[in-house]
């Protein structure tokens, strides 16, 4: 796959960011994933995710899901964000599960992936210097926190962190969210009076 088609992919969900060096840096990382990432299921036993997110490209709908959730809820009072918080929130959400199967790709989920993708993208500093250190730091610390209160697997030694602050909680919210089996639900059955 080639770069080109990688950003035509998430094309809608790049356009939500309007800091343009947040925008950069979010396409640059897009062009670093991996072919498989827009190829595989979100979930490798189909056991974690809705039927939407199943299958050939699953990852890539739960991803997008994830973001538009983000841009939703940021239309709620309760959810106050500066432009750039915004921004920032996207780009770790389109970005959170970029190494999921790891490098080289395995069958299954790589239970440390989010620190993964944390660390593949900082070996690319002259990507990583168009954030200014404090989107830098917010990005990368929701990146790493994402999968919430999930922090340690049976298969891993390794414990990841919690999300810490409130753009950190909310980049898990929205994934966790992208995750749940109630989107399946069939509003087409009948409610019962």
């Amino acid at each position: 796959m080639d770069n080109q088609d990688k950003i035509n992919i998430f094309r809608t969900e790049l356009n939500y960011i309007q800091n343009q060096n947040i925008k950069q840096f979010t396409t640059k990382c897009v062009e670093l994933l991996p072919d498989y990432f827009f190829e595989i299921p979100a979930s490798s036993t189909g056991k974690y995710h809705p039927a939407y997110t199943l299958g050939s490209g699953g990852l890539v709908r739960h991803v997008k899901a994830a973001v538009r959730i983000a841009v939703e809820m940021f239309r709620l009072d309760m959810f106050r964000y500066s432009e750039d918080e915004k921004d920032a929130i996207v780009s770790a959400l389109i970005l959170h599960d970029g190494l999921k199967s790891g490098i080289p790709q395995q069958t299954y989920t790589r239970h440390e992936h989010p620190q993964l993708i944390v660390a593949y993208i900082q070996q690319y500093p002259e990507i990583c210097s168009l954030l200014d250190d404090k989107i830098r730091v917010i990005i990368f610390g929701a990146l790493a926190s994402h999968m919430g209160q999930w922090t340690t697997a049976r298969n891993s030694s390794t414990v990841l962190p919690k999300p810490k602050t409130k753009i950190e909680s909310f980049v898990h919210l929205c994934d966790y969210l992208a995750s749940r089996k109630f989107l399946e639900h069939d509003f087409n059955v009948a409610v019962v009076r």
